[in-house]
């Protein structure tokens, strides 16, 4: 593949679909809550559809238009407890995720996920992979989600570089807006949750394995 992104010192990664394949604890969390809902179960490929906007728009999907918000909040309330209980009974890294770590382990690596930052921090951590980053950040971490550049803004400010020293790797239009609204280089990965709407916004390199990353820096790793 070479090296077509010398410029890039540190690589920023969404969470769901990209580092982890969380579908299926996804799945079974929002089926439960739509069960103690009263409401039938969905279709995995529909829920699946529904995630990457963060967890209060994932419920209001997956409960449907129309609820008023008490509603609404309760099920998020269900849902949240629920996932807390169950969110590492089926979720692992996807193929490639540790090798692409650890080949990258002298960058400075972040996740930015529209998941809430308590659960993203205690799947990295039950999953062995936390070490890695040097920053997490969650959907709740600041005023605005992706694809707003806020996050991205507050960790380029923070690791000290300019936007096309970074990259933002993710599985959907939403981290490709997000790095477009934040001046940085854009990664795709073809596995993921929502690895179809890449059609819609093309990233600048499209990965089938996250350890086809490092290959296309410069060199494997930087000194720390």
């Amino acid at each position: 593949m070479g090296s077509r992104f010398p410029e890039v010192v540190a690589l920023v990664f969404d969470l769901d679909g990209t580092l982890i394949d969380s579908k299926q604890d996804l799945v079974l969390a929002v089926n439960a809550t739509r069960r103690h809902m009263g409401l039938a179960a969905l279709d995995a490929e529909v829920v699946s559809s529904y995630v990457g906007e963060g967890m209060q728009k994932l419920i209001e999907r997956a409960v449907g238009e129309g609820y008023p918000m008490p509603l609404i909040e309760q099920a998020m309330a269900f849902f949240l407890e629920y996932y807390r209980e169950h969110m590492l009974d089926n979720t692992v890294t996807y193929s490639g995720v540790r090798e692409a770590l650890e080949a990258l382990r002298g960058r400075p690596l972040a996740v930015l996920t529209n998941k809430p930052v308590r659960f993203s921090r205690s799947i990295l951590e039950g999953l062995g992979i936390a070490g890695y980053f040097r920053q997490v950040y969650g959907g709740n971490s600041f005023e605005k989600k992706k694809p707003d550049p806020t996050g991205m803004n507050a960790l380029l400010s923070e690791f000290g570089i300019a936007p096309r020293q970074a990259m933002m790797v993710g599985d959907s239009a939403i981290d490709i807006q997000t790095a477009r609204n934040s001046g940085t280089w854009a990664a795709g990965v073809t596995y993921g949750l929502s690895s179809s709407t890449l059609q819609s916004l093309p990233p600048d390199v499209l990965l089938d394995s996250l350890d086809e990353l490092p290959a296309c820096l410069n060199g494997v790793g930087l000194a720390r």
